[in-house]
């Protein structure tokens, strides 16, 4: 990524509705540029969408937790699977250490968490969780700071690694 590309994505996240001519004045340049920056970082898998941010707590999903798995033996598919047939696992990644897979869990109540848990601990497929119930945000989600980190000069052309 370049400035123009991370000029780009900024005023994206600043004005997720914006079409490409408003985002053409807002990081002033011409509105084929803006067009064609965008389809390139689309392609290169850079944009992966554009669906609204959402409040789980003003959607009535107050309730924020981390589990950490440990699975059977060879069973990751079937973890996945399990997973993804729970509506309330936000996320799950395959990590190292003494965890295999960490989720985040959204939930309505304690009790609608204390469900979610229990049921992955029928799993035959996980072996052991540990929960970790989210008090407040310290960091909120952000992507550009890590972007803005390694772009490199003004330069104009696109950069993808």
């Amino acid at each position: 990524m370049d400035a123009l590309d991370l000029a780009l994505v900024a005023a994206l996240r600043e004005h997720p509705r914006a079409g490409d001519l408003e985002l053409s004045r807002v990081v002033k340049v011409a509105r084929a540029t803006v067009q064609s920056r965008l389809a390139k970082m689309e392609a290169a898998g850079v944009i992966t969408g554009y669906g609204p941010d959402v409040d789980l707590t003003a959607a009535g999903l107050p309730v924020l937790a981390f589990a950490t798995l440990e699975i059977a033996q060879g069973r990751l598919e079937d973890v996945r699977a399990e997973l993804d047939s729970l509506p309330n696992v936000l996320e799950a990644y395959v990590t190292s250490g003494t965890a295999d897979v960490v989720c985040k869990i959204a939930a309505s109540s304690h009790a609608d968490l204390q469900d979610v848990l229990l049921h992955m601990s029928t799993s035959g497929s996980i072996v052991r969780s540990t929960s970790i119930v989210v008090l407040s945000e310290l960091v909120a989600p952000r992507v550009l700071p890590v972007l803005a980190r390694d772009v490199q000069g003004g330069g104009r052309a696109p950069r993808y690694r």
